[in-house]
């Protein structure tokens, strides 16, 4: 009983995306991700921060909504939307050809 070697089991590329309506909603992705970023970054900073109806619904809401480590969540939450964002530019700039030769590695 003889045992053949299987071959390579090579998974399929994914077709490239390339369609103008996929770069259209990818900008606007990117676009909503950076700009939601920038905002969690410096809004609670700010001092309208403190204007805002949220903070006066309940008392121990206040309390929260005035901490500087809640802020901090916030801007560290931004912070992650840009690093998205900037990715995703890094990732729509590669072409297809790029793309296919990291997949075979």
């Amino acid at each position: 009983m003889a045992v053949e070697p299987r071959a390579s089991i090579q998974t399929p590329l994914e077709p490239a995306r390339t369609g103008w309506l996929y770069r259209v909603w990818k900008v606007i992705f990117i676009l909503f991700c950076f700009e939601l970023g920038v905002f969690l970054v410096v809004f609670p900073w700010l001092d309208y921060w403190n204007t805002n109806s949220i903070a006066t619904l309940t008392p121990w809401m206040l309390n929260l909504w005035d901490s500087p480590y809640f802020r901090g969540a916030l801007s560290g939450l931004g912070v992650v939307n840009i690093y998205i964002s900037l990715a995703e530019v890094f990732r729509f700039r590669r072409t297809p050809v790029d793309r296919m030769k990291l997949s075979s590695l």
